[in-house]
């Protein structure tokens, strides 16, 4: 039967979804409130350069990857842009406290040898450490693009230990337990809450291989979007849904800011839940146990980005990630709310296909809570009072004040920046809290903080960050869940491990 799908939510989850479901011969139809797609991976123009709203790094793409596999099936990979970072260094971190530098190498030797470069007591330690990330993520059949085991969760026991917990098992140097726990505003990471699988995934995506898109990742958004129009399917732009009609326990239509109404046999939502909620016309289709689930669930926290055009051969391209850190104990409190905020910094300098020496724009993000905004969260954009123009001022000068410390003369190469928070995350992406990834993964109640891709809507289905994993290798695992519901269990799978 060729089935006709409705996805809510053009970002990354849902074009992934509908690339597939249109690859296997479904209707699709995707819906999008913003007049861009890709959520995250959008681009946007500002001072006459290019940025990426967020997807700055992509894990999986190695070759062989998991992410590299989806793309090579969908027969995109060899038209996507990117540049692996750097061999020898695939991040650099700085720590303020005492003006140290260490240079992490990618490949699994190179990051247990350079990191015990600096700690040759730990290098024992460090073999183990990493040796045990990589038994956790074997444990998750979808990582390795495996058909499922039966039951999902036979898991080890260091599977939900705390990531801290985690660390501090395998190493017993104070300063690299901290050093180890860089990645953390990757995944919004939480020492005694974030379960170790989460840590050990994010790690191994980058000591396999990470990636970086070339001239932003808009253009990947673009060519799923194009895959799908190929393929028979419709992508709805700058039309958001404002109603989701149901009857029953199933959904009959949605309803769109324009008045056009969308039929389906199935309905994907790719925005957040407690989003996806407000548009039923009756929210009872849903037990109240598990509204109140969804509102209850803490999400990951927030960020601060400052996007900057820089002064022409001022800054030089650097083909990895900096971290800038300022003190080793507060690691796990980058995004606490108070007067020492920002504790680190992450700087990047995005790649174009023919980049040169050096780099015409900088993008740098530090965490934050939403409790940073909480006093605007009933204001819409453009319509804001001084005192948030002016708060976002300080916390731009406190940011630049801190990279300033760390790479002397680097404000006096500013030409123009930009700047957004917590409040035009949850504007533009439609996510609660401003979340950059979802809701928060918690070891003690794993059940509650992970959803399954199906619901008690009988034809409604879930895909996205706020499902088993987030980030651009989480999401596209996801789709792949989602879109078996439909196609059948291992379906696709099936078809990665026979190409």
């Amino acid at each position: 039967m060729n089935e006709n799908v409705v996805i809510i939510g053009a970002g990354l989850g849902g074009l992934i979804t509908a690339a597939i479901l249109a690859k296997e011969g479904k209707n699709v139809t995707l819906i999008e409130k913003n007049a861009n797609i890709g959520g995250g991976l959008q681009s946007f123009k500002r001072f006459g350069e290019m940025f990426d709203a967020g997807m700055h790094i992509i894990g999986g793409m190695n070759e062989g990857g998991n992410v590299y596999r989806i793309c090579d099936y969908l027969g995109i990979r060899e038209r996507m842009h990117y540049r692996p970072v750097d061999d020898d260094c695939m991040d650099e971190l700085y720590f303020y406290e005492d003006k140290a530098t260490y240079r992490i190498a990618k490949g699994r030797e190179g990051f247990v040898s350079s990191l015990a470069s600096y700690f040759p007591d730990q290098k024992e330690n460090l073999t183990r450490y990493v040796e045990a990330m990589y038994n956790l993520t074997q444990e998750m059949d979808l990582f390795y693009l495996r058909p499922a085991a039966n039951n999902i969760f036979d898991h080890s026991e260091e599977f939900l230990l705390p990531v801290k917990a985690f660390i501090e098992k395998y190493i017993t140097d104070k300063k690299l337990q901290s050093v180890l726990a860089y990645m953390n505003p990757l995944y919004s990471g939480k020492a005694d809450m974030t379960p170790a699988y989460i840590h050990s995934i994010i790690n191994i995506l980058y000591i396999n291989g990470a990636c970086r898109f070339e001239d932003g990742c808009q253009y990947f958004a673009e060519l799923l979007r194009d895959f799908i129009e190929e393929h028979g399917g419709k992508v709805m732009l700058n039309d958001p849904v404002v109603k989701i009609c149901t009857e029953g326990r199933m959904i009959t239509s949605v309803l769109t800011q324009q008045g056009v109404t969308v039929t389906g046999d199935y309905y994907i939502s790719s925005i957040h839940p407690c989003s996806m909620i407000k548009l039923l016309d009756d929210e009872s289709v849903f037990p109240k146990s598990f509204r109140t689930r969804m509102n209850d669930i803490p999400n990951a926290y927030s960020a601060f980005s400052l996007y900057i055009k820089v002064k022409p051969e001022t800054v030089r391209y650097v083909n990895h990630t900096r971290y800038f850190m300022s003190r080793y104990d507060e690691i796990w409190n980058f995004d606490k709310n108070d007067d020492v905020w920002p504790r680190g910094i992450i700087f990047v300098t995005p790649p174009e296909t023919q980049q040169g020496e050096y780099s015409d724009k900088v993008i740098v993000t530090t965490p934050m809570c939403w409790e940073a905004v909480k006093q605007w969260e009933d204001t819409v954009l453009g319509k804001r009072d001084d005192s948030y123009t002016e708060w976002k001022e300080r916390c731009k000068d406190r940011i630049l004040c801190l990279l300033e410390e760390a790479m002397p003369g680097f404000s006096e190469n500013i030409e123009c920046v930009n700047t957004a928070s917590p409040l035009t995350i949850r504007d533009y992406f439609n996510v609660k809290d401003g979340s950059m990834y979802g809701f928060a993964k918690d070891c003690d109640n794993i059940a509650m903080s992970q959803l399954p891709v199906v619901t008690k809507v009988r034809n409604l289905l879930l895909t996205g960050q706020n499902n088993n994993l987030h980030g651009f290798c989480g999401v596209s695992l996801t789709a792949i869940n989602t879109c078996e519901v439909i196609l059948g269990r291992d379906y696709i799978i099936n078809k990665l491990n026979n190409k």
